[in-house]
């Protein structure tokens, strides 16, 4: 099962790179239409286009194994997921691990409270803080 997804997600790498490379080396169409506003061109503003030639087509093939690639990754990796875990068909279905839930009332990473300080002699047996004298 590794193997497979080695190598369609080294298909999908492979028709990425190709696809970006086609889309950049094409003639863009916005010189064109820039033209039909007044110039002489052939071309339409809203119109058909032609034909698609050999690049747009070549870009469309890579586009589609792409996104072939993609969904049977996504399909294989949720299959894969669905065996490991028990509990719902869903990421939000499935209960968290007990040993990760925190205790109610701790906040998570908080370190324990320090012991309380020992009240200095002399001091209320009321727990108030000592008056402080004045000048």
């Amino acid at each position: 099962m590794q193997i497979w997804m080695t190598l369609i997600l080294a298909l999908q790498l492979l028709s990425a790179l190709v696809m970006i490379g086609l889309v950049l080396i094409q003639h863009g169409k916005g010189a064109d239409m820039g033209a039909s506003f007044g110039g002489g061109s052939s071309g339409s503003l809203f119109g058909a286009t032609g034909s698609a030639n050999f690049l747009s087509r070549s870009t469309a093939a890579c586009a589609t194994v792409f996104f072939v690639c993609t969904l049977t990754l996504a399909f294989m990796s949720n299959s894969v997921a669905g065996r490991s875990v028990t509990g719902g068909s869903s990421v939000l279905d499935r209960a968290a691990p007990a040993a990760s839930a925190p205790a109610t009332g701790q906040i998570p990473g908080a370190a324990p409270a320090a012991p309380a300080v020992p009240a200095a002699p002399g001091a209320a047996a009321s727990g108030a803080a000592p008056a402080i004298p004045a000048k």
